[in-house]
């Protein structure tokens, strides 16, 4: 069994498309996962299948939403040795920066990295950006809400028709914690 956690893209914001965790959790268990818990309102569930297909199990989920919900919702599946080998990777000194100025957008698919040549670093200090392997680090000390580069980076001429979802460090850590750890370690601790 692999631990896997999907990232919801766009759910429970300003009361559009509304996701309960408890019917999230419900539906992943009916689509046959195990060990499913949730992390926070946004959009971030953690299940264990004996599939090795990430998007595949994407698919599923999007498919499962739209016809429970009504609505559609990109959705990334990613497994727990990813995500921790993206959180790894990150270029900027994460331990000595607040998880609210930190963040990863994660890609559906490898973005082309000469896209992001237009973007003119200079002009956006202090804040900054790299890629990585199918995501993006950001480093935005006044927060993402009033990040200039944020905006900048996420026009359709840089990722394209990509699916792409964020999550800040705090939620990033959580993720990694959740699916490489043993799901017995989790009983109690999440919903």
């Amino acid at each position: 069994m692999t631990m896997y956690a999907a990232l919801l893209r766009g759910i429970n914001v300003s009361g559009h498309k509304r996701v309960p965790m408890a019917e999230l959790r419900t539906l992943l268990t009916e689509l046959g996962h195990g060990d499913v818990r949730t992390h926070l309102q946004s959009g971030n569930a953690v299940f264990s299948s004996p599939s090795d297909d990430a998007d595949a199990l994407a698919a599923e989920l999007e498919r499962a939403i739209e016809k429970r919900f009504g609505f559609p919702v990109p959705c990334l599946v990613r497994d727990g040795s990813y995500l921790a080998a993206v959180a790894g990777a990150c270029p900027f000194p994460a331990a000595e920066l607040a998880g609210g100025h930190l963040h990863i957008t994660y890609f559906g698919q490898p973005v082309d990295p000469t896209r992001f040549d237009r973007i003119d670093p200079a002009s956006f200090l202090p804040e900054e950006f790299r890629l990585g392997d199918r995501a993006l680090y950001l480093y935005a000390p006044d927060g993402l809400g009033r990040s200039k580069l944020a905006g900048a980076l996420s026009r359709p001429s840089l990722t394209g028709d990509v699916v792409a979802t964020s999550r800040n460090w705090n939620t990033v850590r959580k993720l990694v914690e959740m699916t490489t750890r043993t799901p017995a370690a989790h009983r109690g601790a999440d919903a």
